[in-house]
C-alpha cells in the first residue's frame, strides 16, 4: 500500500478528540496536538490547560482580533470561556505535577513498544528544547501520541526502542497515526484500528516492532476534514 493513503493531521487530531471525555482536563502539545481543540464532538466539551498559566480558553479568536497578551504556550492568541481562571506558572506545574490533568495529548519523534516517548530532540540536532513534555508524560493520568506512521524517510516512528533521547519511560499509553490507532499494553503495540484498505501485512511492514491482536480490529473511519497542518 502506498503511504500515500493515509490521514491527514486534522483527520488524526479529529480521531483523538473522539476519546476525550466531556469535562476532562487536558493539555495539549505545542504545534500539531493544538489542533485537536478543533474537532470536539457534540455534546462533550473539555477543559483544556496551558503551561503558561490558564484554565479553560477557547478557540482561537477572528483574524486581527487577537489580543497578543492572550496566548497558549505555544504563542498562539487564544480566547476565554466563561469562568476561565489565569495562574501563575508555577502554579500551572503543580496542576501538572500533582496529577490534575486528566489526558496530556503530544506529537512524537519515536514511541517504543514499552510505551516510552522521544519528542524533544534528534540525535545532537537543534537547541535541547523539552519544555514541559517531561513533567506532563509522567503528571497526567493518560498520554496520548498523534504523529505520522513514519517519517519523512519512511523510517518506523513506532519502534522496539527509542534511539532519540528521552523525554519520559513508560509513559505513553495511546497511538493515533496517519494509519492505525494503537495501545500500549504490557510492554506491546496492540492494534486497535486500521484503515480499512490496509493490509496487516502492510501495516506491519511500516511498524518498527510488533503489532499484536487482541480482539478485533475496527476499521479506522474519519470524516474528510480540510486542513492538514497545524
Amino acid at each position: 500500500m502506498s503511504n500515500d493513503n493515509k490521514l491527514s493531521n486534522a483527520q488524526i487530531a479529529w480521531r483523538a478528540a473522539q476519546d476525550i471525555a466531556d469535562g476532562a482536563y487536558v493539555n495539549l502539545g505545542i504545534g500539531f496536538p493544538e489542533m485537536v481543540a478543533r474537532y470536539q464532538p457534540p455534546g462533550r466539551q473539555a477543559i483544556f490547560h496551558t503551561e503558561n498559566g490558564i484554565l479553560d480558553f477557547g478557540e482561537a479568536p477572528p483574524a486581527g482580533e487577537e489580543d497578543w497578551d492572550l496566548i497558549n504556550a505555544g504563542k498562539r492568541a487564544v480566547t476565554l470561556k466563561p469562568g476561565a481562571a489565569f495562574f501563575h506558572h508555577a502554579d500551572s506545574f503543580a496542576m501538572v505535577r500533582g496529577g490534575h490533568l486528566d489526558v496530556a495529548i503530544l506529537g512524537a519523534y519515536q514511541v517504543a513498544e514499552t510505551g516510552d516517548l522521544a519528542n524533544w530532540r534528534v540525535g545532537s540536532k537543534g537547541v535541547p528544547a523539552v519544555g514541559g513534555a517531561m513533567d506532563l508524560v509522567h503528571g497526567a493520568r493518560q498520554v496520548f501520541v498523534i504523529t505520522e506512521h513514519v517519517t519523512k524517510n519512511g523510517e518506523p516512528k513506532l519502534v522496539e526502542k527509542c534511539t532519540f533521547p528521552l523525554t519520559g519511560v513508560g509513559c505513553i499509553t495511546r497511538v493515533y497515526t496517519s494509519h492505525a490507532v494503537i495501545d500500549i499494553t504490557n510492554g506491546r503495540f496492540v492494534l486497535r484500528e486500521k484503515l480499512p484498505d490496509l493490509a496487516l501485512e502492510d501495516l506491519q511492514a511500516m511498524t518498527g516492532a510488533r503489532l499484536h491482536i487482541d480482539g478485533p480490529v475496527v476499521d479506522l473511519i474519519v470524516p474528510p476534514l480540510s486542513g492538514g497542518d497545524a
